[in-house]
């Protein structure tokens, strides 16, 4: 499978432990690579929804004078987004709480940009979910802030963990695109790249 890939050394460019398991499913050979925090600001005439594949594109260019002829690069960045608002990862444990509690008994979409580049081409995508919130009691969001690490999270939670068997109603799209990679669509970016 990918055979098309192997000139390449794939590299991600994540913190995410997440988005590495989620590379990791697809059996290609990858290493994780980082230069250390990169901003993550933007136009505020940007849409909501344009945000993160705009912030994956900002990621590849930093780090595109790193890379060699023979390197792939991939980056990705998600958000939480309910009524026009972005919700991306919490400064704090308060900041958390109240990101959960207004998500609380909503539907909200989480949308990852990735981008997927070498030195000559550069391909980037976004892919969009729907994630149904059931009310959710202030004792169980603040259960899941003192037992869950949801600090690195867009939104400040993890559908795989705890808060997702809980208080998710319905999903409608890529269960993976909510954890921080849609990897079907970058399996099909692949094989075509």
């Amino acid at each position: 499978m990918l055979e098309n890939l192997q000139k390449y050394k794939i590299l991600l460019a994540s913190k995410s432990p997440r988005r590495r398991e989620l590379l990791g499913q697809l059996r290609i050979p990858f290493t994780v690579i980082s230069i250390g925090d990169i901003p993550e600001s933007y136009p505020d005439t940007l849409a909501a929804d344009d945000v993160p594949e705009y912030l994956s594109l900002q990621k590849a260019s930093a780090y595109h004078k790193m890379l060699r002829d023979n390197e792939l690069l991939i980056t990705a960045d998600t958000v939480v987004i309910y009524d026009k608002k972005i919700y991306g990862k919490p400064a704090d444990e308060k900041e958390a709480f109240r990101m959960l509690s207004e998500l609380s008994g909503h539907t909200h979409h989480v949308v990852t940009g990735v981008t997927v580049a070498t030195r000559n081409n550069k391909v980037s995508f976004s892919c969009s979910t729907d994630v149904e919130f059931a009310e959710i009691d202030p004792e169980d969001i603040s259960y899941y802030l003192d037992n869950f690490r949801p600090m690195d999270k867009a939104g400040a939670y993890g559908i795989q963990e705890w808060i997702g068997c809980v208080a998710v109603k319905g999903i409608r799209g890529s269960f993976y695109n909510v954890m921080g990679l849609p990897v079907h669509q970058l399996y099909q970016v692949l094989r075509n790249f």
